[in-house]
């Protein structure tokens, strides 16, 4: 939660000051010592380059980590959508008049999950969303208990409960995913190892009378990493966000006319 309370603006911009406050630091500590150069080049280049080493070990690990998480909630997402598809199209098979309050109650639990993308978790509005969406479970799961008490033998409805209790599970999984970010100890690492590699960077080369360009565009893409690393964690409020776009279909296609119509209620 450390980054994760920031915006996104004022995390990159943080970012991209402290690598390019490290870099600072690294060129003006060498041309303090440029006139020891040739007795520090050795010393100077084993350490940055050793420590470049670690820096990029640490990146990739790093945005290894907030790229598979990324890929989980994408998927998430897909797996939601197909319960939702499967649970309402099942619905229509129920006797009236649980079918219909149940076909409305599936829209607008659907609608819930398309909210559930746009807010930020943990937030006052998530935790609003999850709330409702509580609520639909509730008025759902008692609708199919009347379905299952009116038609014990029936199919249909022990069809629909299963697909039912599979769409909740799959909204509390994408809802777990979507606060199971990369750990605060992991991004701390990346920063602080990217700021001192790209210090002693700077210092070796400031030592031997070169760098100022390749610091600067060093600083800028290890910069622009650490950001890219930071918001692939940020599902719902950084640049890159985990579409709704399978929900959203789902939802569209609940505009049309159910295609099946149900046996008449006992």
């Amino acid at each position: 939660m450390l980054f994760f309370s920031l915006s996104t603006w004022v995390l990159a911009l943080m970012l991209f000051a402290i690598t390019l406050l490290a870099s600072g630091i690294g060129l003006f500590a060498g041309r303090k010592v440029r006139h020891r150069s040739e007795e520090l080049r050795e010393p100077f280049g084993v350490m940055q380059a050793t420590l470049l080493g670690f820096m990029g070990l640490i990146l990739a690990f790093g945005l290894s980590l907030a790229v598979e998480r990324y890929e989980d909630r994408r998927a998430a997402v897909v797996v939601e959508s197909n319960a939702i598809g499967t649970t309402y199209l099942r619905a229509q098979t129920l006797a009236e008049p649980v079918r219909s309050q149940s076909l409305t109650l599936l829209k607008d639990f659907t609608d819930t999950s398309i909210r559930l993308t746009h807010t930020v978790p943990t937030s006052p509005e998530a935790n609003q969303v999850l709330a409702d969406s509580s609520q639909i479970e509730t008025q759902l799961w008692g609708l199919a208990g009347q379905a299952l008490e009116a038609a014990p033998v029936d199919t249909a409805p022990r069809l629909y409960v299963d697909s039912l209790n599979e769409t909740f599970d799959a909204q509390s999984g994408r809802t777990y995913g979507l606060g199971n970010r990369v750990p605060d100890e992991v991004l701390l690492l990346e920063v602080a190892g990217a700021a001192l590699a790209l210090g002693l960077l700077a210092l070796h080369l400031a030592t031997i009378g070169q760098g100022v360009f390749t610091v600067v565009l060093a600083a800028v893409l290890v910069a622009l990493i650490l950001v890219v690393t930071f918001d692939l964690d940020r599902p719902t409020r950084g640049f890159i966000q985990v579409p709704a776009d399978p929900l959203i279909a789902v939802r569209i296609a609940m505009n049309a006319p159910p295609a099946a119509s149900g046996p008449t209620a006992r």
